[in-house]
This record gives C-alpha cells, structure tokens and sequence, in this order.
C-alpha cells in the first residue's frame, strides 16, 4: 500500500492509500489544504484538531451546496427528457398553408392597367416638361 506525503495547513502527513489512488488523494488533501489556509489566514495558529475539523466543514458545506445544486439539475433534465418524450411520442401535426394564386385574367387587367398608368404619366411629362 502507498504512502503518501501530504501537506495540510502548514502540516505534513503520511497517509496510506489504495495502489492507484494517489492522485485522489493528493487532489483532495489540496482541497483540504486550501480551507486550511482560508482558516489560518483568518484566525492564525490553531490546533491541529481544531484545523482539520474546521477545514473539513467547509469542504461538507461547499459539497452539500453543489449537491443540492446537482438534484436540481438533474430534477430540471428529467423535466426536459419528459418533454422531449412527449414531443416525439405526439403525432406529427402538419399545418396546411394555402397560397393564393392570382387568376391569369386579372394578371393581364393589372398589367394593362399599369401600361395605361405609365402612359399617362408620360403625357404628363410632357405637357408639364
């Protein structure tokens, strides 16, 4: 079993772990470094005891927050997955759209009566130029 040199608050430890696990264990001696510093930057010197306990509230804290966070979340997903079965599980509904189509004889009367328009638009034109 490996034995690993951590450091917490200014203190070493050796601690013993599983074949494999060292890396976790380093990450989380991190962690709990980390508070221990946020402590003995605010407080000083404190006991040993005192330390590690106080550090390892804060670690429980900050993860009961993020659990809580995370059932939220996945309480939030599961809606979505709800939703999204739903929506697939519906029939498809298709929207028919209907496009006016403008007869060909009232084409032609519109384009006449643009011709006719423009005509006497030049002749006005022209008188008045």
């Amino acid at each position: 079993m490996p034995e690993v040199d951590i450091s917490i608050g200014g203190r070493n430890f050796e601690v013993a772990c599983q074949e494999g696990e060292q890396h976790f264990l380093r990450s989380a001696a991190k962690m709990l470094d980390d508070e221990a510093r946020v402590l003995t930057s605010q407080i000083g010197r404190i006991p040993e005891a005192r330390m590690l306990l106080m550090s390892g509230l804060m670690l429980a804290d900050k993860s009961a927050g993020m659990e809580d966070r995370m059932r939220e979340l996945e309480a939030k997903v599961a809606e979505q997955e709800e939703e999204l079965a739903r929506l697939r599980s519906a029939p498809a509904h298709i929207e028919r759209v209907e496009v006016p189509v403008v007869p060909a004889s009232t084409r032609d009367a519109m384009a006449e009566l643009a011709a006719r328009a423009e005509a006497l638009a030049a002749q006005v034109e022209e008188k008045v130029g």
